[in-house]
């Protein structure tokens, strides 16, 4: 009885280690194969729906005979002309044509002479493409005869150059989707980009210089990374180096809270009258409609060029946050006014740009965007902003697992996480002691058998 139990033991540990031979193999090849996150890769840009065709026929028709573009309320693209001949080129292609007074060249010369003229902190302009105008706001800090002054200078370049008033203050949102702290306070992952040897944050400029540690937690014990390169004031980006090198798993998605998050599969350029949604970890996931492009904002802390504008709301803690639309990278926050119980306008700085000037690459997801269910992406919540979007089916894009950065591993997970090679070679070893091991036992036992017996035969 006792010798048939040791072989149903013996059995089961060579079964054992035969198993954990195969497992730590697997867990080794699957290491190996991990070099790049698995199911993502790194792209420049993408054609997307993004650029629509109202885009392309402004660009090819050029800034003399056009005035920008963007979405109507029934979806189609609508194109600003300055004469008839020109809108009925523009009706031939199939898209909406208005006739305006002012081209391209006519918003971009009076933004010029704005941009000339003396510096006012809680200011900003924008071309409206749909009223053919130029947008001048000033915020609550403006004083009377600043704001008498810069009405001046709109006046002296033509009426349709529009004064407004706003309310709170023009302010960079310091304070995303997932929360990085530092010394000089709280920002927030956007996006993840690579140069091909190392990983990098895409976040805001303003949230602090060159040199910055980043950190996931209040302590200061689960390192982010390094801000190692920022342009601020002027554009509004900068890229924090991981201090492991690489983004991990879920590289390509994006927070939007509650442990859920959207896939990122591609970048884009916005157009005026898109709806677009923002995630942050003060406010969350927040939609609204671009209302501009090329804003020029007056931070106290310098000018910023080049900006999106929308009616998204944002709150301080939403700083360097993801904007996308159908999964499509648009922007990172910059700065703005109010808030989301009472709304206000948010800037965002092009990532297109960012990229371009940081010579990185997007990382996106395999899984293209085309032949998602819509009704599987996240509802946004609730905001002043929610009633301004424009029809149609636009989505965050498609739903995905979110993780926090720095999140405490367990053992389990470290075990199995596909990337480490070390574990799978631990396993290996472990199985081929066991083997080692019984094969060792049955030998000394069969030896031992083989001794009594021939004690017993022989006397």
């Amino acid at each position: 009885m006792r010798h048939a139990r040791r072989r149903i033991v013996r059995r089961v540990t060579r079964l054992a280690a035969v198993g954990g031979l195969l497992l730590g193999g697997a867990m080794v090849t699957q290491a190996a194969m991990a070099s790049e996150p698995s199911g993502t890769s790194a792209v420049p840009f993408s054609a997307t729906d993004t650029t629509d065709k109202g885009a392309q026929l402004a660009s090819r028709l050029g800034t003399s005979r056009t005035a920008g573009n963007w979405i109507g309320a029934d979806g189609r693209p609508v194109v600003a002309v300055t004469d008839e001949r020109t809108a009925a080129e523009v009706e031939r292609a199939g898209v909406v044509a208005k006739v305006v007074s002012h081209s391209m060249n006519e918003l971009k010369s009076a933004a010029s002479t704005l941009r000339s003229a003396p510096r006012v902190p809680g200011t900003a302009w924008v071309m409206d493409y749909r009223t053919n105008q130029v947008v001048v706001q000033g915020d609550s800090t403006v004083s009377s005869s600043d704001w008498s002054r810069m009405t001046q200078v709109a006046g002296n370049i033509g009426t349709f150059v529009r004064m407004e008033r706003t309310q709170g203050t023009f302010t960079t949102r310091i304070n995303g989707a997932q929360p990085i702290l530092s010394t000089g306070g709280r920002c927030s992952a956007g996006f993840n980009v690579t140069n091909g040897q190392s990983d990098f944050i895409l976040t805001a400029g303003h949230c602090g210089p060159t040199g910055s540690i980043w950190f996931a937690d209040n302590q200061g014990n689960q390192q982010v990374g390094k801000t190692v390169q920022q342009n601020f004031p002027g554009s509004d980006f900068s890229l924090v180096q991981y201090a492991s090198g690489t983004a991990g798993a879920g590289a390509d998605v994006v927070s939007i809270g509650n442990g859920n998050g959207v896939r990122i599969t591609g970048v884009g350029d916005p157009s005026v009258g898109e709806r677009v949604f923002r995630s942050g970890s003060t406010s969350g996931l927040r939609d609204g409609q671009v209302t501009g492009l090329n804003a020029t904002v007056n931070y106290p802390e310098g000018t910023v060029t080049g900006l999106i504008e929308t009616n998204v709301c944002a709150e301080p803690g939403d700083s360097g946050g993801p904007m996308f639309s159908d999964g499509i990278a648009l922007g990172v926050t910059s700065g703005g006014s109010g808030d989301c119980t009472a709304g206000g306008t948010t800037f965002f700085q092009p990532v297109t740009k960012a990229m371009t000037a940081l010579n990185v690459q997007m990382i996106v997801s395999k899984q293209g965007a085309a032949g998602q269910n819509a009704s599987q992406a996240p509802t946004p919540a609730a905001s002043a902003t929610h009633s301004a979007i424009a029809p149609g089916s636009t989505s965050p894009g498609s739903s995905a697992p979110s993780s926090g950065i720095g999140a405490g591993a367990t053992l389990l997970s470290r075990i199995t996480d596909p990337q480490n090679v070390g574990p799978g070679l631990l396993v290996i070893a472990g199985s081929m002691v066991a083997l080692v091991a019984t094969r060792f036992i049955r030998a000394e036992q069969d030896r031992k058998a083989y001794q009594r017996q021939y004690r017993a035969m022989w006397g």
